[in-house]
């Protein structure tokens, strides 16, 4: 118990160790009990409402986010899957409490850890999921309530017993950025291309199945043996799945950005440079996956740098082609 034994630690790490729940030393014993507001706050995962940022990828795609109806439509359409995905993740806290409580940083999550009442959670888990699908409902566009919808069982149907099943869970988590990604065009009235869904299909696959490879690497053969669907997967096959997902990604990623250069002929080929950024971040996200640290993809997009500004370099390319400058 050297621990003790140091200076307090400096403020950055105890910041970085309120949101994972460990404390800021290193060790996995929290401080203290958070207090419920935090608790609640915590439990909602806000880290990762980024992943619901993919519903401004149809606009963006289109060139159509520069009008004011298009970028309100697509903010409530994020706002409504924040809620409905805060939502499920209190649903699955709150069936994974048993396991959790054995895990050795999920122990630290609100309601494992008795900082968050069970049925004040299902309460929120409720209002939450309420409050989204009501927001949906209201929609100028049916098509975003069925999105959603379809969002939610799936999202539920995952935590409340299929997580368990190989390949089909890997399909679910996949289909949830998918249906973050065909958010935007649903809620926008802005059509789909088979372009973008396939390389939101097999993108999503990619990140599905290099974050199960960095959770097969980083949890060693006991942390492997808690999770039955991932003691049923190899290594092997899931760097096969996430290497085809890429490989298919890429290609059709190509072939899009060069049908849209072809598209705008006589403007910049901003579309076609595109390709050389999206490349790199793509390369960049897999070299996490190779190390074991792409277990929680939200976290790599929020702390690797040369992946943001990649991304950033990306966005503004493909933003600008799509749009013909």
């Amino acid at each position: 118990m050297h621990v003790m034994s140091q200076s307090p630690p400096d403020a950055r790490p105890v910041a970085d160790a309120v949101r994972a729940g460990t404390g800021g030393d290193g060790s996995t014993a929290p401080r203290r009990p958070r207090p419920l507001p935090l608790a609640i706050l915590v439990a909602l995962r806000p880290r990762q409402w980024v992943k619901n940022l993919l519903v401004f990828a149809v606009p963006l795609a289109a060139g159509k986010l520069t009008e004011r109806d298009v970028v309100v439509d697509t903010t409530v359409a994020f706002l409504a899957f924040c809620a409905v995905a805060s939502a499920t993740y209190l649903v699955n806290d709150a069936r994974d409490v048993a396991s959790d409580r054995a895990h050795p940083r999920k122990r630290f999550r609100p309601i494992a850890a008795g900082e968050l009442p069970m049925p004040l959670a299902i309460g929120l888990a409720v209002a939450l999921a309420t409050l989204g699908i009501a927001v949906a409902a209201l929609s100028t566009y049916p098509g975003f309530l069925v999105t959603l919808a379809v969002y939610l069982v799936a999202t539920l149907s995952y935590s409340l017993g299929l997580k368990d099943e190989p390949v089909v869970e890997l399909v679910l988590v996949a289909a949830g950025f998918v249906l973050r990604a065909t958010a935007g065009g649903t809620a926008t009235g802005i059509p789909i291309s088979p372009w973008f869904l396939t390389v939101a299909a097999f993108g999503s696959l990619f990140m599905a199945a290099g974050k199960r490879y960095s959770e097969y690497v980083s949890l060693g053969e006991g942390g492997r043996a808690a999770r039955p669907a991932l003691a049923r997967y190899s290594d092997t096959y899931l760097r096969f799945v996430w290497s085809l997902s890429a490989a298919i990604m890429l290609t059709a990623y190509c072939l899009w950005a060069f049908d849209l250069a072809v598209r705008d002929r006589g403007s910049l080929p901003l579309a076609e440079w595109s390709v050389v950024p999206f490349i790199l971040a793509v390369l960049r996200f897999a070299l996490d996956i190779d190390r074991g640290d792409a277990g929680a993809p939200e976290d790599i997009a929020l702390g690797d740098r040369v992946l943001q500004l990649t991304a950033v370099v990306w966005v503004a390319m493909f933003a600008l082609g799509a749009v013909g400058v």
